[in-house]
């Protein structure tokens, strides 16, 4: 009797198991990524897009030092190339003719939070004073309603993806991190690029980092060789009827 209990409890399992496997392939064949996502119990910040159009959009942290940014602004003029930069508000009250430069020269300004505190350490009340402070001193300086908003590190939580879709702020990350910010040398930033992108990816670079005339140039030729297009964050994603799976990826939400 014991032998057929053992018997018809591994045949339970083993049914139990099978069709567990067979849910899980049937997930990944229709596409519901979004798992992730649901268990978490928040929308994931976009990261990439799904598209089949080769286009990149090219971001830049900016929360120190100014002495890159002109540069960085005649590389991308060379390439015929728009980017998005984030900026955070204390750099922006330090820099404000900078900031009316990228955006006269035809690049999107992103916000980056006012003090690049990290938004699931702080409360709710800080969050919005963070997000409209930065926003109100960009768009004093470029009459422009910024609608994006890059959380600092990266790090966001349900609070934060909540407090950003009330202000009717997208929130992007990226699926490309240059690593420029490392300091491991242009040919090493060259090749995490090179390697990691593409069509819709959105790829990070900061704006304070040493030596960016080195790799920048050379990053630039190369998706240019790869015939990218180079475009700012807006030009890239989805605005209206989207979805976000739980890897970041954003795509058009289909009725079929």
């Amino acid at each position: 009797m014991n032998s057929a209990y053992k018997r018809t409890k591994a045949f339970i399992l083993s049914i139990t198991l099978f069709f567990a496997a067979l849910f899980i392939i049937g997930c990944f064949v229709l596409g519901i990524k979004n798992i992730c996502s649901a268990i978490q119990g928040y929308e994931t910040p976009i990261n990439r897009v799904d598209t089949k159009n080769k286009k990149v959009a090219l971001t830049f942290d900016v929360a120190w030092g100014s002495e890159n940014i002109k540069e960085i602004l005649d590389i991308l003029d060379k390439h015929n190339a728009k980017a998005t930069f984030f900026l955070v508000g204390s750099w922006v009250d330090d820099n404000k003719e900078l900031v009316k430069e990228i955006h006269n020269r035809g690049h999107e300004i992103g916000n980056h939070s006012n003090t690049h505190s990290s938004f699931p350490d702080i409360s709710n009340e800080d969050k919005i004073d963070e997000i409209i402070l930065t926003s109100n001193k960009i768009k004093d300086l470029t009459g422009e309603k910024v609608n994006l908003f890059r959380p600092p590190f990266g790090n966001v939580d349900k609070d934060t993806m909540s407090t950003c879709k009330s202000l009717g702020y997208y929130t992007i990350k990226w699926d490309v991190d240059s690593g420029d910010w490392k300091n491991i040398g242009p040919v090493h930033v060259l090749d995490r690029v090179s390697k990691n992108t593409s069509p819709g990816s959105i790829i990070l670079f900061h704006a304070n980092v040493k030596d960016v005339s080195l790799y920048l140039d050379s990053c630039l030729s190369n998706l240019e060789k790869k015939n990218y297009e180079m475009v700012t964050v807006s030009n890239l994603i989805y605005k209206n009827n989207y979805k976000i799976n739980s890897s970041g990826e954003q795509s058009i939400q289909r009725n079929d």
